[in-house]
């Protein structure tokens, strides 16, 4: 009973407006990502001329709404996402009454999804996809050309350098305040950050100050990484960009974090007496030990601990101890736009290196390099978009915003059936044998598979459940 005396008392704790502020937020976010995919559906379907019968935002009964054409154009009362209902696509719509056997649409409704090229029809699975990546492309350019939020950071000190990078090699050390950079006299954080990406592949010459003392060198920058914006992490040097310590947001099960007894809401204060202010750098320092343990000094609840040793174990090709942060305590920022060019180049990148990321760790996931359990869902979503919203910047916003865009875009290209790339599965298959499959050999297909779904999802929101900060005290 003590347990569960602790679970009510944590859940009494919770903070109503945060509460409220993480519900909204993602009922938005995910409403804006639902409604672009269905709107890249719902366009191409109109280009070819397919009926389509509702654009719905949200599920259940109908609120309010008007019809124009063929088309109810609806709220309804579940705002949790949205559809389009076009003539034809559903296995009840093409039964015939009499027999009660599945058929095909018939030849005569040329409005029928199914009465359209396969083509057409697999341009129209495709389109809301498409949405997604240009949804959240556009977020970033728009992000980059008219916000782009900069630290004032008026003299970039650097947090970590990369053992064995170029950064190393050109004498750099963590606490170095840089002075000059390139040609760049007593540079601020954003003209480092440009001078570095218009030197890539060049020696550029950078002084910098140590304690009260002038040091002077020069360093190879490399040539941009494929698929990823290019910084000076590159180049093994990582600068400081938040004041606060790495606030730990959520713990991963079955993770050395967990197995030291850290909990959500400790701050690390250093790894083995190195300062660490965002976890890239830690990230990066994890790599160095190549699996030896670290000494974590942190604090709780605003008392430091006694020393705590992990022991970082290898997952997704990386040595990780296993946990999410929050979101970290920035300097004050000014907003520098970019110019469109650098706006759209930059964008571009973000986008690129997001899908490569997902798509490694749907990899891993089927090679069974990553656990199932380590995926987000849901309420994690909602938790991060809640995060974000709570935030005075945008970055964390419009970052979230795409990324999560880019997901929805991915998974549903994957070939399973009821997504959207189990459906132009399907109409390959039929391209090359060049018959119909039989409708009800689809539809139990479907009926399979919307149940593998559903246990699927209700595994990782479970997963999300249980990682809450209301069940931390029944971690191990």
């Amino acid at each position: 009973m003590t347990d569960f005396h602790q679970i009510l008392a944590n859940i009494a704790a919770i903070d109503l407006r945060s509460l409220l502020v993480t519900i909204v937020s993602f009922v938005v976010l995910l409403g804006l990502m639902v409604v672009v995919h269905e709107f890249g559906h719902f366009a191409v379907a109109k280009l070819f001329r397919v009926r389509v019968e509702a654009f719905s935002f949200g599920f259940g009964p109908r609120l309010f709404g008007y019809k124009y054409g063929d088309t109810d154009y609806k709220i309804c009362l579940l705002p949790l996402g949205g559809y389009v209902k076009m003539s034809g696509e559903n296995f009840s719509e093409l039964t015939d009454a009499a027999t009660g056997t599945a058929t095909q649409a018939p030849i005569d409704d040329p409005g029928a999804l199914t009465s359209h090229p396969r083509w057409q029809q697999m341009l129209i699975g495709v389109a809301g996809p498409v949405a997604n990546f240009v949804l959240a492309f556009v977020l970033m350019f728009f992000y980059f050309g008219w916000i782009n939020e900069v630290p004032d950071i008026k003299a970039p000190a650097i947090e970590w350098v990369t053992p064995g990078s170029p950064a190393a090699s050109a004498g750099l050390e963590p606490g170095d305040i840089i002075r000059q950079f390139d040609n760049a006299v007593n540079p601020d954080w954003f003209t480092v950050f440009k001078h570095a990406k218009a030197a890539r592949n060049q020696i550029v010459s950078i002084a910098v100050e140590r304690n009260g003392q002038a040091v002077q060198t020069f360093l190879q920058m490399p040539d941009r990484a494929k698929g990823k914006p290019y910084d000076l992490s590159q180049a093994g040097v990582f600068l400081q960009e938040a004041t606060g310590p790495i606030v730990i947001d959520q713990l991963l099960p079955n993770m050395p974090a967990a197995q030291a007894g850290l909990q959500p809401g400790d701050s690390i204060l250093a790894a083995d007496g190195h300062v660490f202010h965002t976890t890239l750098p830690l990230l990066d320092y994890l790599q160095t030990l190549q699996g030896k343990p670290v000494l974590l000094t942190v604090a709780r609840h605003g008392a430091t601990l006694p020393p705590i040793l992990v022991h970082p174990a290898m997952q997704d090709a990386q040595w990780r101890i296993g946990f999410a942060p929050g979101i970290p305590v920035y300097p004050p920022v000014h907003n520098q736009p970019m110019t469109i060019f650098d706006a759209a180049s930059e964008s571009q990148g973000v986008c690129v290196e997001s899908s490569l990321l997902i798509v490694e760790v749907l990899q891993k996931l089927f090679t069974h390099k990553a656990s199932v359990s380590q995926l987000v869902g849901p309420v994690g979503i909602a938790q991060a978009a809640g995060e974000a919203a709570k935030t005075k910047e945008w970055s964390p916003k419009f970052g979230l915003a795409a990324m999560i865009s880019i997901n929805l875009g991915i998974l549903n290209l994957m070939p399973f059936p009821i997504l959207d790339g189990g459906m132009i599965l399907f109409l390959l298959i039929e391209s090359v044998i060049r018959r119909p499959i039989n409708i009800n050999v689809k539809e139990y297909i479907y009926q399979a598979a919307f149940l593998m779904l559903v246990a699927f999802f209700a595994f990782i929101i479970f997963n999300d459940v249980s990682r809450l900060s209301i069940f931390s005290h029944l971690k191990p």
